[in-house]
């Protein structure tokens, strides 16, 4: 039997963040008057179908097959060139947060398709050493086709960046942002919807009071950088090759990685939680930050839900939970497999500003391209001297990002007194996300 996916699970298939974005825009029950999933010989989903109203007289028809060759496969009437389109997207998204009834075999186009699709599945099967020398050929052909379009992308890229230099920083602040999305678009086009997206990134660094010419320029050097190192991805560390190609778009889906993934079970801690939300797009994304207390690895459960729902797992930073995870290819992001239980849990052990500054340009050389870390400092104090910082028995001081996590928490809980403190730092500060208090508690930030 098929189960219903996760909204996380629908993600995973988009091919770009303008398409999750189109999607949630339309994913709503008023969208779609018509809409249901058929059966499958064991009585699961066998797939999801529905007829969306746009600006024109006909429907969009919506079909995704979730049990045939080459599952999940889509079919839709909209002139989008991407797969899955967003009408596929947004009718496998309202299935998984349980708007869609069945079974329900839905109109004649949905069986005709199902059954175009069978058909030829049938007639492969006749030869299976053959069919499987094709499928093999075909995947591989299509793999190489996204590897030359993402080359010739990063080309393209690299060409930019370079006119951007050489035009001058001067010129960055009079620039509309339709000149920073155009090439976004590009890679996009590309297959590369990672890139595009820091890419995208760009258009808002100008508005920042101060130092935005040291940003734009850092930002630059790391898209350089991710060029270089896709290029020369054969030469590279496993993880490091791993993040590049993450960074790029290459992403896998949670199922992908819970069956192939590095498994690793332990007592895992749940340092630290941020959620934050893109209006615009409609979407919250939750880090989870969690550490083992024997492997000491430290793993990061990234996931995403509608802006109005709260993302799963629903972790509570402070416990404790005997669980195992199934680790990405670069080695920290991580998916939760199974839990086996769990409770509360006094501070996690803490170090000092040094121990976590080295511990972080040690991740660092691994994915230059990370933009957050937790660290867990242990007697740190609230101090200002000018700019507000965490400071521990040292002296040695972590910067605070004041911008989105303003200290006056952090200093009620703790009276100005040391405390344990889980936080992420970031190349612009450090964000406190948790504090362990005189009474051992947790409380998020």
């Amino acid at each position: 039997m098929n189960e219903r996916w996760s909204v996380d699970d629908v993600w995973a298939l988009s091919p770009d963040a303008s398409s999750t974005k189109g999607a949630l825009k339309i994913a709503r029950p008023a969208s779609w008057p018509t809409r249901g999933w058929r059966a499958g010989p064991d009585g699961g989903v066998a797939a999801v179908w529905g007829e969306c109203e746009g600006s024109g007289a006909k429907r969009y028809q919506a079909a995704v097959d979730l049990v045939g060759e080459n599952a999940p496969a889509s079919k839709c009437s909209c002139p989008s060139r991407k797969f899955p389109c967003k009408h596929a997207l947004a009718v496998l998204y309202l299935w998984a947060t349980g708007e869609v009834d069945g079974p329900d075999d839905g109109p004649a186009w949905v069986g005709e398709w199902l059954e175009s699709r069978a058909a030829r599945a049938r007639g492969r099967s006749q030869k299976p050493a053959e069919q499987s020398r094709q499928a093999t050929k075909q995947a591989d052909r299509t793999a190489r086709e996204r590897e030359e379009l993402v080359a010739s992308g990063l080309e393209e890229l690299e060409l930019w960046l370079t006119d951007q230099v050489e035009a001058g920083l001067a010129e960055a602040p009079r620039r509309k942002r339709e000149h920073w999305t155009r090439m976004g678009q590009r890679l996009v086009d590309a297959k590369a919807s990672g890139a595009a997206g820091r890419v995208n990134a760009l258009a808002p660094l100008t508005a920042l009071e101060t130092d935005w010419p040291d940003r734009m320029l850092e930002e630059f050097a790391l898209l350089r950088l991710l060029i270089n190192g896709y290029r020369n991805g054969r030469d590279l560390p496993e993880r490091t090759r791993a993040a590049v190609r993450e960074r790029i778009g290459f992403g896998l889906r949670s199922e992908e990685v819970l069956r192939t993934g590095e498994r690793v079970r332990d007592r895992w801690r749940v340092l630290a939680k941020r959620d934050s939300t893109d209006n615009e797009a409609k979407l919250t994304t939750r880090r989870l930050w969690l550490r083992g207390e024997h492997s000491g690895r430290t793993a990061l459960s990234l996931t995403f839900a509608a802006a109005n729902e709260a993302p799963k797992p629903a972790l509570r930073p402070g416990t404790v939970h005997d669980a195992e995870v199934a680790f990405y290819p670069n080695g920290y992001r991580a998916t939760i497999a199974e839990t086996h239980g769990g409770g509360d849990a006094g501070p996690p052990g803490g170090g000092s500003v040094t121990e976590a500054l080295g511990h972080y340009a040690e991740v660092l050389a691994v994915d230059p391209w990370l933009d957050a870390w937790p660290v867990v400092l242990a007697d740190v104090r609230v101090a200002r001297d000018p700019e507000w910082a965490l400071v521990d028995d040292t002296g040695a001081a972590l910067p605070l990002h004041t911008a989105e996590c303003p200290p006056w928490t952090l200093l009620a809980v703790t009276g100005g007194g040391p405390a344990t403190v889980a936080a992420e730092w970031t190349p612009w500060g450090t964000r406190s996300l948790t504090v362990w208090g005189e009474d051992r508690t947790a409380m998020s930030l």
